[in-house]
């Protein structure tokens, strides 16, 4: 019975995300802001709100070890598992933006991650720190990218009589990912106690995959299309808000204590992959889909050495 409550759990969490991202793309795009500003900011939050509110779920209940293995575990899979098997489904052009902001952002985030996490806690002034670094993030996109044009805005004033519907799917997106949560994490504990596997392996495999499926999907459907700019996007943005959001708001919330293991094993994993990345991402300016199948091979290396 505990399984089908930690699948019923996924399954709110994940529509809990969808019909959030729904209702606030809508409703930012009835206040007039460009497609572009909204899936940098809205959506990669939105897509991260699974993992956010397992990880507060996980550190309020003292949790700690699945409240970071979900982020690092997300932060693993999303560059070798959803990277791996995006380019084996269509190989990922790359622009030099990619390398310059994107690819940059993510390495910077990921080792000011692991010197925080170092000393064994993550602290609520570390977790301010990454919250100031994720504003100002965001305020950087505001002023760089611009409102839809005036015409565009006068089309979506016709929508004004549906704004509450917007409105009800983020409320139903919001409760639908608290009680999500909550059932998805008490599931995760019963099942790594039952076996006597430690919550820092549930969390970096079990948790974390469940919580990257909206990056697998997105990047997946991305890549059937042929939008491989879209795919690359959305994995190293939810890598970012992983790490600036997630561990930010859930360390300033309630303290994260960090394990040894973590520093000596998955720490070191997540830093190998997105290290690897970079002699990937500029060779041909393309993710093979060699490199798609060696991304994915590795992963499954990493899983063997925490069974």
């Amino acid at each position: 019975m505990v399984y089908f409550f930690l699948f019923l759990g996924l399954v709110i969490l994940l529509a809990g995300g969808k019909y959030l991202v729904d209702g606030a793309s809508k409703i930012a795009s009835f206040f007039g802001l460009s497609e572009g500003l909204i899936g940098l900011t809205i959506v990669a939050f939105g897509t991260s709100a699974p993992e956010l509110l397992v990880s507060v779920n996980a550190a309020l209940k003292g949790n700690s070890d699945i409240a970071l293995g979900n982020v690092i575990g997300s932060n693993i899979s999303n560059i070798s598992l959803v990277l791996g098997i995006s380019a084996m489904v269509y190989p990922i052009a790359i622009h030099k933006s990619i390398l310059k902001l994107d690819y940059l952002f993510t390495l910077l985030s990921s080792i000011l991650f692991f010197v925080f996490a170092y000393n064994g806690i993550l602290s609520r002034f570390e977790g301010l720190i990454f919250i100031v670094l994720l504003v100002s993030l965001n305020i950087y996109f505001f002023k760089k990218i611009a409102r839809v044009d005036p015409v565009s805005l006068e089309n979506s004033s016709t929508e004004q009589s549906n704004i509450f519907k917007p409105l009800i799917l983020l409320i139903v997106g919001i409760v639908g990912l608290y009680f999500g949560s909550d059932l998805f994490v008490d599931s995760a504990v019963e099942i790594s106690e039952s076996f006597g596997i430690s919550q820092r392996v549930i969390g970096v495999t079990v948790i974390a995959i469940g919580t990257s499926l909206p990056e697998l999907v997105t990047s997946l459907i991305a890549a059937w299309n042929k939008k491989t700019d879209i795919a690359i996007g959305n994995i190293l943005g939810s890598n970012i808000m992983n790490v600036l959001a997630i561990i930010g708001i859930t360390s300033v919330i309630n303290p994260i204590a960090v394990s040894q293991e973590f520093i000596n094993v998955d720490f070191i994993w997540m830093l190998g992959f997105t290290l690897l990345l970079f002699p990937i991402l500029r060779t041909k300016r393309k993710i093979s889909r060699l490199e798609g199948l060696v991304l994915l091979v590795i992963y499954l290396l990493y899983i063997y050495t925490l069974i």
